[in-house]
């Protein structure tokens, strides 16, 4: 297992959820860490709390200017690269009988050919370090929730999408992982506009007895998965549940 200590990491939505739990985890384990996302007040926030081996870059995956400028920020901030954390999504629900292009397109954009273009300016830079790319899937590919096909479906394209890369990567030495989290509560459903904070809260308790251990996971919990991934140089093409074992249960 490689050590934390000394790494450099980029983490895409890193202003709140398991974006910012993965970014404290880093930092405590001795890491430079690399913070990005559109909410300036709200990742800069973040970055002041966990202290200065944590840099906010105000930015936004869909644009190529700006994936270019997070790069070279985590380089410039860890003197080199050696993992990238595709953390960045929304969630997209729409009914099968009411598609629009727009929004489906909009849909790959944010959470598939976003994260796509970023680990592609981030391979010369991973293969000198011999590090990690790591997506976040969802187990909303192992369970149907009827209205969030759009969501489901970028979260099944980065599923495969690991597997390829990390065939493709191999012999450069880079690996891939994709963690699949069940329920955890982060902001993505507030900020789909979905749910009010009292309505998400609810639904996150309503979902407890879902998973087989009776509970909701945590950011940290996703995070120290996350960890694993970029820690283990044996382990590459992998998709890891990290759900409670969701699936399992009969409700």
């Amino acid at each position: 297992m490689r050590e934390i200590k000394g790494m450099s990491v980029l983490v895409t939505g890193g202003g709140s959820g398991i974006g910012e739990a993965s970014a404290r985890l880093f930092v405590q384990g001795g890491a430079k860490v690399t913070i990005t996302g559109r909410r300036k007040d709200k990742l800069e926030t973040v970055a002041a709390s966990i202290g200065p081996a944590c840099r906010a870059v105000v930015g936004d995956v869909t644009v190529q200017a700006d994936r270019e400028a997070m790069i070279a920020a985590a380089v410039a901030h860890g003197g080199k690269l050696d993992a990238l954390v595709n953390n960045a999504a929304n969630m997209y629900r729409q009914p099968v009988d009411g598609y629009t292009e727009a929004f489906l397109k909009e849909a790959f954009d944010t959470n598939v050919i976003s994260a796509m273009m970023l680990s592609s300016l981030a391979v010369p830079h991973l293969e000198q370090t011999q590090g990690a790319i790591i997506f976040i899937g969802s187990t909303h590919t192992r369970r149907a929730f009827p209205g969030a096909s759009p969501y489901a479906t970028t979260k099944a394209a980065v599923e495969g999408l690991t597997r390829v890369m990390a065939a493709e990567l191999g012999p450069k030495q880079i690996r891939v992982g994709c963690i699949l989290p069940g329920a955890v509560s982060t902001e993505l459903n507030l900020r789909a506009g979905l749910f009010n904070a009292a309505e998400a809260e609810a639904r996150y308790k309503a979902v407890a007895g879902l998973h087989a251990l009776g509970r909701i996971g945590t950011g940290l919990e996703i995070a120290e998965a996350i960890e694993f991934l970029v820690r283990a140089e044996w382990v590459t093409g992998v998709g890891l549940e990290v759900d409670g074992d969701r699936k399992s249960t009969r409700l």
